[in-house]
């Protein structure tokens, strides 16, 4: 697959790789059947980032996620975590990894906290004594301590979300994986797992967290990566790749009509109207060309800007479709 012109894949160094909490080389998923599901994969996460992994349904994130878990084992390539190999080093390096994949497994019938109870008395590193005062602190954290008495039964699934994050965050951890923390939880709820990432973050834990929502990665995220059919598109500071696109084109006019339709006369694609405000993908022209042009067609331009692109712009660069960003 050609790389897309307008954001090249950034190749990670070995230098960097080398200092990295994450690093893949080639790693490589194909199930029975032959079905490649990653291909060729190199990943490196940076320590002390908050790191974004991104892609459409059937990208290859869940399986890649679950091979840096040590829960599959990769057809061919290498995976290091926290310095170790994967799955070979499972057993050191998980009990310094906080995890929430696929959503949480919960026991029903108990309670929330005795739910966190089972969790850490399931750690062979977590020291009995303490345990109830992690737990408390734990609930606190994600907001549930006043419903750690309730059955998870009964919890709503931003509820089990929640619990599933507190579970993660029992214990200190060098690396916390979350797949959809935000998932089932309302927009106040979305915006407390925002701050509770970043503190994580403050306090020097790596996050990997894999989302389908891109204004979240673009809000919280420091470092990201995108993925599609199973490839790595590319990786870098959340910035750059933004940086690497080009922005849309945005008019402002009581003409709208007219300026669209000059708009696409000019080269430029994907032109939308709202009100008085014409946006497009720019053409690959002088742009003062363009609004040259506007003015000769006698369009009364009000503003005429190309802003800055979004993480969006940039994925849709890469991929050549869309992205569920409102969730």
């Amino acid at each position: 697959m050609a790389e897309p012109s307008a954001v090249r894949a950034r190749r990670p160094d070995r230098e960097s790789a080398d200092d990295a909490v994450i690093a893949t080389r080639g790693l490589t998923k194909r199930y029975r059947g032959g079905q490649l599901a990653v291909d060729g994969l190199d990943l490196t996460v940076p320590a002390g980032s908050v790191f974004g992994f991104l892609g459409p349904n059937g990208s290859g994130k869940t399986t890649t996620i679950r091979m840096l878990m040590g829960l599959i084992e990769p057809t061919s390539g290498s995976a290091r975590v926290l310095g170790q190999p994967m799955p070979r080093a499972s057993r050191t390096v998980l009990p310094r990894v906080g995890a929430l994949i696929e959503g949480p497994a919960l026991y029903g019938f108990l309670s929330g906290r005795d739910n966190l109870t089972r969790y850490d008395a399931a750690d062979p590193t977590a020291d009995p004594r303490t345990r109830r005062e992690r737990v408390a602190a734990a609930l606190d954290r994600v907001g549930l301590a006043a419903a750690g008495g309730k059955k998870a039964k009964a919890y709503s699934l931003g509820m089990k979300q929640r619990l599933g994050l507190a579970a993660a965050l029992l214990q200190p951890r060098r690396l916390l994986v979350l797949d959809e923390p935000t998932n089932g939880l309302d927009p106040q709820g979305m915006r407390e797992i925002r701050t509770l990432v970043r503190e994580l973050a403050s306090d020097g834990t790596t996050v990997f967290l894999s989302s389908h929502l891109l204004d979240e990665i673009e809000q919280v995220c420091t470092h990201a990566a995108v993925m599609a059919q199973g490839r790595l598109l590319t990786q870098g500071a959340v910035a750059d790749l933004a940086a690497g696109a080009r922005g849309r084109l945005a008019v402002t006019t009581p003409d709208a009509s007219d300026a669209a339709r000059v708009l696409k006369e000019q080269g430029a694609a994907d032109v939308a109207v709202a009100g008085d405000r014409v946006t497009a993908e720019p053409p690959e022209r002088d742009l003062a060309e363009v609004n040259a042009a506007l003015v000769a067609a006698g369009v009364r331009v009000r503003g005429f800007a190309l802003e800055r692109a979004s993480l969006e712009d940039a994925f849709v660069a890469l991929t050549g479709e869309g992205f569920d960003v409102a969730g």
